[in-house]
C-alpha cells in the first residue's frame, strides 16, 4: 500500500487559477505563503484563535491556518491581494475598507490587518448597502479577529466609513 504524501491541486487564487503540489498536511496558510508567493495572509497563532490568516473561500472568511490546502482543490480563494478590483483604465481600485483602513488611522504594526480587511470586506459585501450599518454590526465584523496594538476605536471607525462610501455609492 502506498501513502499519497503529495498532491497537485488547483485553486483559483484572487480571479487567476493556480496550481501547486503540496504535501497533504501543508495548511492553506503556508500554501499561500510558500508555494504561490502570496505573503498578505499572515500567520498569528496558527490555532484559528487571532484571525491574522483569515482568506476567503467561495466569498465566506475562514481561518486558513484551520484548512488543509487539498481541501480547497477545485476552489475559490481570496486573499487581501484580491480585494482590489480593477477599475476602467486597466488599474486597480482598492476595495472600501482597504481605503478607509487608510484614512482613518486603523493601522498600527500591520500584522493583523489582512485579516481585517479580508473578514471587514466580505462582511460589508455580504450586507444591504443602502442601509446604515450598525453598532452591532460593526462589533459583529471585527469581533472575531485580535489586534495587539490598538484598542479598536481606528478599526471600527474604518468599517463605519467603508459602510458609508458603500452606501453612498448604492443611493447614486
Amino acid at each position: 500500500m502506498t501513502v499519497d504524501l503529495e498532491r497537485t491541486i488547483t485553486v483559483t487564487v484572487n480571479g487567476v487559477p493556480r496550481e501547486a503540489t503540496v504535501p497533504v498536511r501543508r495548511l492553506l496558510s503556508d500554501a499561500l505563503r510558500h508555494d504561490l508567493g502570496l505573503t498578505g495572509t499572515h500567520v498569528g497563532c496558527e490555532h484559528g484563535v487571532c484571525g491574522s490568516c483569515t482568506v476567503l473561500i467561495e466569498g465566506q472568511p475562514v481561518r486558513s491556518c484551520l484548512v488543509l490546502a487539498v481541501q480547497v482543490d477545485g476552489q475559490s480563494v481570496t486573499t487581501v491581494e484580491g480585494l482590489s478590483r480593477p477599475d476602467h483604465r486597466g488599474g486597480q481600485v482598492l476595495h472600501p475598507i482597504q481605503e478607509s483602513f487608510r484614512e482613518c488611522h486603523a493601522l498600527q504594526c500591520g500584522f493583523c490587518t489582512p485579516g481585517f480587511l479580508t473578514t471587514i470586506a466580505a462582511g460589508l459585501d455580504a450586507r444591504d448597502a443602502s442601509v446604515e450599518i450598525t453598532d452591532e454590526e460593526v462589533e459583529e465584523m471585527v469581533g472575531g479577529n485580535l489586534c495587539r496594538c490598538t484598542g479598536y476605536a481606528n478599526i471600527k471607525k474604518a468599517c463605519r466609513h467603508a459602510a458609508e462610501t458603500m452606501r453612498a455609492e448604492a443611493t447614486r
